[in-house]
Protein backbone atom coordinates (compact mmCIF):
# COMPACT_ATOMS: atom_id res chain seq x y z
CA UNK A 1 0.00 0.00 0.00
CA UNK A 2 1.38 3.40 -1.05
CA UNK A 3 1.83 5.92 1.85
CA UNK A 4 -0.97 9.22 1.01
CA UNK A 5 -0.01 12.04 2.82
CA UNK A 6 -3.57 12.97 3.60
CA UNK A 7 -2.73 16.78 4.60
CA UNK A 8 -1.17 16.95 1.58
CA UNK A 9 -3.70 15.93 -0.48
CA UNK A 10 -5.66 18.64 1.46
CA UNK A 11 -3.85 21.35 1.17
CA UNK A 12 -2.74 21.56 5.31
CA UNK A 13 -0.54 20.85 7.64
CA UNK A 14 -0.82 18.63 10.81
CA UNK A 15 -1.28 21.91 12.50
CA UNK A 16 -4.93 22.20 10.98
CA UNK A 17 -7.60 22.42 13.11
CA UNK A 18 -11.08 20.32 12.85
CA UNK A 19 -12.52 23.46 11.10
CA UNK A 20 -9.59 24.06 8.71
CA UNK A 21 -10.07 19.77 7.66
CA UNK A 22 -13.89 20.61 7.26
CA UNK A 23 -13.61 23.51 4.84
CA UNK A 24 -10.67 22.07 3.16
CA UNK A 25 -12.76 18.71 2.76
CA UNK A 26 -15.89 20.65 1.27
CA UNK A 27 -13.99 23.15 -1.34
CA UNK A 28 -12.00 20.70 -2.85
CA UNK A 29 -14.92 17.55 -2.86
CA UNK A 30 -16.56 20.41 -5.26
CA UNK A 31 -14.14 20.92 -7.46
CA UNK A 32 -13.34 17.51 -7.90
CA UNK A 33 -16.58 15.60 -7.92
CA UNK A 34 -17.13 13.17 -10.63
CA UNK A 35 -20.57 14.20 -11.44
CA UNK A 36 -18.57 17.80 -12.52
CA UNK A 37 -15.73 16.18 -14.02
CA UNK A 38 -17.53 13.42 -16.64
CA UNK A 39 -14.58 13.93 -18.55
CA UNK A 40 -11.49 13.65 -16.18
CA UNK A 41 -10.07 10.55 -15.23
CA UNK A 42 -7.88 12.24 -12.52
CA UNK A 43 -10.80 13.79 -10.64
CA UNK A 44 -12.10 10.56 -9.50
CA UNK A 45 -8.80 9.62 -8.29
CA UNK A 46 -8.90 12.78 -6.33
CA UNK A 47 -12.11 12.90 -5.53
CA UNK A 48 -11.68 9.09 -3.80
CA UNK A 49 -8.72 10.41 -1.95
CA UNK A 50 -10.11 13.80 -0.72
CA UNK A 51 -12.54 11.70 0.61
CA UNK A 52 -10.13 9.08 2.25
CA UNK A 53 -8.27 12.36 3.66
CA UNK A 54 -11.41 13.70 5.36
CA UNK A 55 -12.43 10.16 6.74
CA UNK A 56 -9.18 10.00 8.47
CA UNK A 57 -8.84 13.55 9.68
CA UNK A 58 -11.88 14.95 10.52
CA UNK A 59 -12.22 12.12 13.20
CA UNK A 60 -10.00 12.88 16.27
CA UNK A 61 -9.07 9.35 17.11
CA UNK A 62 -8.06 8.42 13.40
CA UNK A 63 -6.24 11.58 13.34
CA UNK A 64 -4.00 10.41 16.18
CA UNK A 65 -3.40 7.17 14.95
CA UNK A 66 -2.41 8.22 11.30
CA UNK A 67 -0.33 11.09 13.01
CA UNK A 68 1.59 7.94 15.01
CA UNK A 69 1.31 5.39 12.23
CA UNK A 70 1.06 6.73 9.01
CA UNK A 71 -0.41 4.40 6.01
CA UNK A 72 -1.02 1.74 9.41
CA UNK A 73 -3.48 3.33 11.08
CA UNK A 74 -5.85 1.51 10.97
CA UNK A 75 -3.47 -1.66 12.92
CA UNK A 76 -2.43 0.89 15.97
CA UNK A 77 -4.50 -1.25 18.35
CA UNK A 78 -2.46 -4.37 17.08
CA UNK A 79 0.50 -2.61 16.92
CA UNK A 80 -0.08 -1.40 20.78
CA UNK A 81 -1.17 -4.53 22.08
CA UNK A 82 1.75 -6.89 20.50
CA UNK A 83 4.20 -4.16 22.71
CA UNK A 84 2.21 -4.07 25.63
CA UNK A 85 2.83 -8.45 25.62
CA UNK A 86 6.16 -7.83 23.99
CA UNK A 87 6.85 -5.48 27.15
CA UNK A 88 5.22 -7.93 29.75
CA UNK A 89 7.36 -11.51 28.15
CA UNK A 90 10.42 -9.15 28.72
CA UNK A 91 9.78 -8.31 32.06
CA UNK A 92 9.05 -11.88 32.61
CA UNK A 93 12.34 -12.98 31.09
CA UNK A 94 14.51 -10.75 33.00
CA UNK A 95 13.05 -12.42 36.44
CA UNK A 96 13.23 -15.79 34.73
CA UNK A 97 10.10 -16.55 32.58
CA UNK A 98 12.47 -18.31 30.11
CA UNK A 99 12.15 -16.10 26.99
CA UNK A 100 15.61 -15.43 25.49
CA UNK A 101 16.17 -11.95 23.81
CA UNK A 102 16.25 -13.19 19.90
CA UNK A 103 12.69 -15.17 20.51
CA UNK A 104 11.67 -11.83 21.45
CA UNK A 105 12.75 -10.20 18.59
CA UNK A 106 11.51 -13.48 16.77
CA UNK A 107 8.03 -13.36 18.12
CA UNK A 108 7.68 -9.32 17.71
CA UNK A 109 8.74 -9.89 13.77
CA UNK A 110 6.47 -12.95 13.01
CA UNK A 111 3.76 -10.34 14.44
CA UNK A 112 4.14 -7.96 11.43
CA UNK A 113 4.97 -10.45 8.62
CA UNK A 114 1.53 -12.00 9.49
CA UNK A 115 0.21 -8.67 9.15
CA UNK A 116 1.54 -7.70 5.89
CA UNK A 117 2.16 -10.84 4.59
CA UNK A 118 5.83 -11.81 5.14
CA UNK A 119 7.65 -14.23 5.31
CA UNK A 120 8.47 -16.61 8.71
CA UNK A 121 7.34 -19.01 10.97
CA UNK A 122 3.85 -17.69 11.24
CA UNK A 123 3.20 -16.69 7.82
CA UNK A 124 -0.08 -18.95 7.51
CA UNK A 125 -1.52 -17.43 10.50
CA UNK A 126 -2.03 -14.03 8.74
CA UNK A 127 -5.14 -11.30 10.32
CA UNK A 128 -8.31 -10.48 8.64
CA UNK A 129 -9.00 -6.73 8.65
CA UNK A 130 -11.64 -4.95 7.59
CA UNK A 131 -11.43 -2.42 4.80
CA UNK A 132 -11.62 1.37 5.62
CA UNK A 133 -15.61 3.21 5.48
CA UNK A 134 -15.26 5.60 2.69
CA UNK A 135 -17.40 9.16 2.71
CA UNK A 136 -19.24 11.13 0.06
CA UNK A 137 -21.69 13.68 -0.83
CA UNK A 138 -24.79 13.58 -3.21
CA UNK A 139 -25.83 17.08 -4.17
CA UNK A 140 -29.57 17.35 -4.73
CA UNK A 141 -32.27 20.17 -5.91
CA UNK A 142 -35.43 20.05 -3.36
CA UNK A 143 -37.33 18.57 -6.43
CA UNK A 144 -35.14 15.92 -6.62
CA UNK A 145 -35.61 14.85 -2.69
CA UNK A 146 -39.06 14.96 -3.55
CA UNK A 147 -39.18 12.04 -5.69
CA UNK A 148 -37.78 8.28 -5.48
CA UNK A 149 -34.81 8.02 -8.16
CA UNK A 150 -31.94 6.25 -8.93
CA UNK A 151 -28.41 7.93 -9.12
CA UNK A 152 -24.92 6.26 -9.93
CA UNK A 153 -21.98 6.90 -8.78
CA UNK A 154 -18.39 6.39 -8.91
CA UNK A 155 -16.57 5.27 -5.59
CA UNK A 156 -12.78 3.85 -5.38
CA UNK A 157 -12.66 2.76 -9.21
CA UNK A 158 -16.44 1.03 -8.82
CA UNK A 159 -19.55 2.07 -10.38
CA UNK A 160 -22.30 1.69 -7.87
CA UNK A 161 -25.89 2.75 -8.92
CA UNK A 162 -28.20 3.07 -5.59
CA UNK A 163 -31.74 4.18 -5.13
CA UNK A 164 -32.58 7.51 -3.10
CA UNK A 165 -35.84 7.75 -1.41
CA UNK A 166 -38.02 10.71 -1.25
CA UNK A 167 -38.11 12.60 2.06
CA UNK A 168 -34.23 12.62 1.91
CA UNK A 169 -33.28 15.57 4.99
CA UNK A 170 -30.38 18.18 3.69
CA UNK A 171 -27.70 16.83 6.14
CA UNK A 172 -28.44 12.60 6.58
CA UNK A 173 -26.01 10.49 5.83
CA UNK A 174 -26.76 6.96 4.79
CA UNK A 175 -24.90 3.79 4.87
CA UNK A 176 -24.29 1.79 1.64
CA UNK A 177 -22.56 -1.87 3.09
CA UNK A 178 -19.37 -3.25 2.02
CA UNK A 179 -18.95 -0.11 -0.50
CA UNK A 180 -15.96 0.65 1.08
CA UNK A 181 -12.21 -0.24 1.25
CA UNK A 182 -11.28 -3.73 0.27
CA UNK A 183 -10.84 -5.57 3.56
CA UNK A 184 -6.77 -6.76 4.49
CA UNK A 185 -5.88 -10.36 4.34
CA UNK A 186 -9.30 -11.44 3.09
CA UNK A 187 -11.34 -9.63 5.73
CA UNK A 188 -14.56 -7.68 4.97
CA UNK A 189 -14.80 -4.52 3.12
CA UNK A 190 -15.93 -1.19 4.82
CA UNK A 191 -19.00 0.41 3.95
CA UNK A 192 -19.49 3.85 2.07
CA UNK A 193 -21.70 6.93 3.86
CA UNK A 194 -23.19 8.63 1.62
CA UNK A 195 -24.36 12.38 2.98
CA UNK A 196 -26.80 14.37 1.14
CA UNK A 197 -27.02 18.28 0.69
CA UNK A 198 -30.08 19.48 -0.77
CA UNK A 199 -30.11 23.26 -2.42
CA UNK A 200 -32.60 25.56 -1.30
CA UNK A 201 -35.43 26.52 -3.75
CA UNK A 202 -36.53 30.13 -4.76
CA UNK A 203 -39.96 30.14 -4.16
CA UNK A 204 -40.24 27.10 -1.84
CA UNK A 205 -38.85 27.29 1.64
CA UNK A 206 -39.13 23.31 3.51
CA UNK A 207 -38.95 22.91 7.08
CA UNK A 208 -39.27 18.73 8.09
CA UNK A 209 -42.21 17.50 6.05
CA UNK A 210 -43.72 20.74 5.39
CA UNK A 211 -43.44 23.05 2.50
CA UNK A 212 -44.03 26.91 2.77
CA UNK A 213 -44.72 29.12 -0.30
CA UNK A 214 -45.65 32.91 -0.98
CA UNK A 215 -48.39 33.14 -4.24
CA UNK A 216 -48.97 36.51 -6.08
CA UNK A 217 -52.90 37.46 -6.21
CA UNK A 218 -53.89 40.51 -8.47
CA UNK A 219 -55.89 43.19 -6.43
CA UNK A 220 -58.79 42.21 -8.54
CA UNK A 221 -59.03 38.79 -7.77
CA UNK A 222 -58.44 39.27 -4.25
CA UNK A 223 -61.16 42.02 -4.23
CA UNK A 224 -63.78 40.05 -6.09
CA UNK A 225 -62.59 36.41 -5.55
CA UNK A 226 -61.93 34.09 -8.65
CA UNK A 227 -59.63 31.07 -9.45
CA UNK A 228 -55.66 30.96 -9.62
CA UNK A 229 -53.22 28.34 -10.59
CA UNK A 230 -50.24 27.79 -9.12
CA UNK A 231 -46.81 25.68 -9.23
CA UNK A 232 -45.84 23.59 -6.46
CA UNK A 233 -43.47 20.49 -6.35
CA UNK A 234 -46.39 18.15 -7.11
CA UNK A 235 -47.16 20.08 -10.52
CA UNK A 236 -49.71 23.06 -11.30
CA UNK A 237 -52.80 23.29 -8.51
CA UNK A 238 -56.19 25.10 -9.09
CA UNK A 239 -56.86 27.21 -6.23
CA UNK A 240 -60.40 29.15 -5.16
CA UNK A 241 -59.55 32.55 -3.68
CA UNK A 242 -62.34 34.28 -1.60
CA UNK A 243 -63.51 37.39 -2.35
CA UNK A 244 -62.38 40.41 -0.07
CA UNK A 245 -59.17 38.14 0.62
CA UNK A 246 -56.49 39.89 2.64
CA UNK A 247 -52.82 40.58 2.05
CA UNK A 248 -51.07 37.98 4.09
CA UNK A 249 -53.79 35.35 4.46
CA UNK A 250 -52.46 31.85 4.95
CA UNK A 251 -54.01 29.14 3.59
CA UNK A 252 -52.85 25.05 4.25
CA UNK A 253 -53.43 22.08 2.19
CA UNK A 254 -52.92 19.20 3.87
CA UNK A 255 -50.54 16.23 2.28
CA UNK A 256 -49.66 18.71 -0.18
CA UNK A 257 -46.28 19.17 1.40
CA UNK A 258 -42.63 16.92 1.17
CA UNK A 259 -43.19 13.20 1.33
CA UNK A 260 -41.96 11.80 4.68
CA UNK A 261 -38.71 9.58 4.43
CA UNK A 262 -39.26 5.74 3.97
CA UNK A 263 -43.29 6.24 4.79
CA UNK A 264 -44.84 5.53 1.23
CA UNK A 265 -48.02 7.53 0.81
CA UNK A 266 -47.14 9.87 3.81
CA UNK A 267 -47.03 13.84 3.09
CA UNK A 268 -46.27 16.87 5.38
CA UNK A 269 -48.69 19.93 4.34
CA UNK A 270 -48.01 23.04 2.24
CA UNK A 271 -48.69 26.69 3.42
CA UNK A 272 -49.68 29.22 1.24
CA UNK A 273 -49.33 32.95 1.43
CA UNK A 274 -51.07 35.54 -0.21
CA UNK A 275 -49.19 38.52 -1.37
CA UNK A 276 -51.97 40.86 -2.89
CA UNK A 277 -50.57 42.85 -5.64
CA UNK A 278 -50.94 45.92 -6.50
CA UNK A 279 -51.72 47.05 -9.91
CA UNK A 280 -48.92 49.66 -11.26
CA UNK A 281 -48.90 52.12 -14.76
CA UNK A 282 -52.54 52.57 -14.60
CA UNK A 283 -54.09 54.34 -17.71
CA UNK A 284 -56.21 57.82 -16.96
CA UNK A 285 -60.01 55.52 -16.89
CA UNK A 286 -58.36 53.29 -14.31
CA UNK A 287 -57.42 55.99 -12.00
CA UNK A 288 -60.46 57.80 -12.84
CA UNK A 289 -62.86 54.58 -11.69
CA UNK A 290 -60.18 54.20 -8.56
CA UNK A 291 -61.46 57.67 -7.61
CA UNK A 292 -65.13 56.94 -7.92
CA UNK A 293 -64.71 54.04 -5.48
CA UNK A 294 -63.04 56.21 -3.35
CA UNK A 295 -65.34 59.42 -3.66
CA UNK A 296 -68.57 55.70 -3.37
CA UNK A 297 -66.33 54.33 0.34
CA UNK A 298 -66.41 58.17 1.51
Amino acid sequence: MNFIDYYKVLGLDKSASAKDVKNAYRKLARKYHPDLNPNNADAKTNFQQINEANEVLSDPEKRKKYDQYGKDWQHAEEFEKQKQQQSQAQSAGSYGGGFSGGQRGSDFSDFFESMFGGGGSNRGRQVKYRGEDYTTEIHLELIDAYITHKQTLTVNGKTIRITIPAGVENGQTIKISGHGGTGINGGPNGDLYISFVIGNHSKIKRLGHNLFQTVDVDMYTAVLGGEITIDTLDGKVKLKIKPETQNGTKVNLKGKGFPVYKSEGQFGDLQLTFNIKIPTNLTEKQKALFEELRKTKN
